[in-house]
């Protein structure tokens, strides 16, 4: 006769094999972050949030004041100015802060206290660090379509997109795709990204123009980031932009895009890439880049030479559009 602890052994084995070839439960998603749709709402850390000029021991800087939710913020510094407007594209600096009462400090390279006044503190060499808030617009925010282009969105209807939707501000919201197909052509669109401090990486406003519903051109609250391809202005699976050009979120942000169609022969083989110039809030972060292939979740899986739709992605973030026209070449 076996003994007692020899079956429960072979019991418990039993049921460990079980276990490894049973799934076990689907654990429950955890809540998604907050997202804020305007300042009003946003809460104080948004109010302290945003793009700083000024000056360090005399030389001119930039700085991103990133919002990381609970009372924690990011710093991160440019030499020269901020990106598109002075950076030297030198190293960053970044620092870590914490909220103190309704002033930030931070400690690093500088230590230094955030507050409505601006930033200022020193250096850790002693020098004078004295910032102030600016926010900055798009030179090409609100421009007029030309004669003969084709109007996507004005506010005034979303019948050109297929389901659109509008909110009760008249913007149009992601997940769409527009019902004409376009070959060539320029593109004008306007983005306002959510406020997710909590949030992080591609959690953070995450959406995406697909041009030709084939190649995307990333939507994504990057500010203060490397700037990478799966980051705002860059072209995803292909090319980093030049130039992290994000603005804060709930700013305004404008893309330009030339965009020239792939060519293909009468048996349908590829003869040349598609190519696509970006500009990010006036400043070009894609130039002349060629589309080496489609992007994973387009209407695509691969590039035929049919025309194809302009996709505004959803991917789960509450992203809107506005002003979005196209001239066809």
């Amino acid at each position: 006769m076996k003994s007692t602890s020899f079956i429960t052994h072979i019991t418990c084995l039993g049921f460990a094999l079980i276990a490894s070839l049973c799934p076990a439960e689907d654990k429950p998603k955890p809540p998604e972050p907050p997202a804020f749709n305007s300042p009003e709402t946003a809460g104080p850390d948004f109010a302290l949030q945003g793009e700083y000029e000024g000056s360090a021991g005399g030389a001119k800087v930039g700085g991103n004041v990133i919002a990381l939710g609970n009372d924690t913020f990011r710093l991160v510094v440019h030499q020269g100015g901020l990106p598109g407007a002075g950076w030297d594209g030198s190293a960053k600096s970044e620092m870590e802060g914490k909220r103190d009462g309704e002033n930030v400090a931070f400690k690093g390279a500088w230590e230094a206290v955030l507050s409505k006044a601006g930033l200022s503190g020193k250096t850790d060499k002693g020098a004078e660090v004295g910032l102030k808030r600016v926010e900055r617009h798009s030179p090409t925010e609100g421009a007029k379509a030309p004669a003969g282009a084709v109007i996507l969105f004005d506010g005034s209807s979303a019948d050109a997109w297929q389901d659109g939707r509008m909110d009760a501000r008249k913007l149009l919201f992601c997940g769409t795709k527009t019902k004409e197909a376009f070959q060539s052509f320029d593109l004008h669109i306007e983005f306002l990204l959510p406020f997710k401090p909590l949030a992080r990486g591609q959690g953070r406003g995450n959406s995406g123009v697909y041009l030709q519903d084939r190649y995307e051109v990333q939507v994504l609250d990057s500010f203060g980031l490397k700037g990478e391809d799966n980051e705002c202005g860059g072209i995803y699976h292909n090319s980093a932009p030049k130039v992290n050009m994000c603005y804060p979120p709930l700013q305004w942000q404008t893309y330009d895009i030339e965009f020239t169609a792939a060519t293909f022969d009468a048996s349908g083989k590829k003869t040349k890439n598609a190519v696509a110039t970006v500009k990010h809030n006036g400043t070009v972060v894609q130039d002349h880049m060629e589309l080496k292939a489609a992007t994973p979740g387009g209407g695509f899986e691969n590039e035929v030479p049919a025309p194809g739709p302009i996709q505004l992605q959803d991917h789960e973030n509450p992203v809107f559009y506005r002003n979005v026209w196209l001239v066809k070449k």
